[in-house]
């Protein structure tokens, strides 16, 4: 699709929301639920961040549901028990972290050869168990 098509296509989206919005704030409802306090403080800083507040938040939520006509992440009412169940991203990147650097180690125990890359002269080489390294297209 041509570029000027979809930016006609972005463009009326965009006039068609400011049309929503501005006949919306004489439709606007007051919503109050039930929140656990130290979630809700949570979820304050990180909006702030975006550079929005928990209204605003909710109603992108809102409108990306009613858009997909569906809870817009998945639900599943199962533990998951896969890769990574339960750890935080930072968990996961220190083992897989560690898993490279036990798969490094074991090559080098048994004398093979580790690809390497030198930032500084940005090539990369084979390092060999006793340290030499063997550059590649040299």
């Amino acid at each position: 699709m041509p570029v000027d098509i979809l930016a006609q296509k972005a463009y009326n989206r965009e006039e068609k929301y400011r049309k929503e919005t501005a006949m919306n704030t004489q439709n606007d409802v007051r919503v109050t639920i039930r929140v656990d306090k130290n979630l809700k403080e949570r979820a304050e800083i990180l909006f702030d961040r975006l550079g929005m507040n928990m209204s605003t938040a909710l109603n992108v939520f809102l409108r990306k549901a009613v858009d997909e006509e569906a809870i817009p992440f998945a639900v599943s009412a199962a533990k998951s028990t896969g890769f990574g169940a339960g750890l935080s991203s930072g968990d996961i990147t220190r083992a897989f972290s560690a898993a490279v650097q036990d798969d490094i180690s074991g090559k080098q125990r048994n004398g093979y050869p580790v690809a390497r890359y030198d930032a500084v002269g940005k090539r990369a080489y084979l390092e060999s168990a006793d340290g030499a390294r063997e550059y590649v297209n040299e």
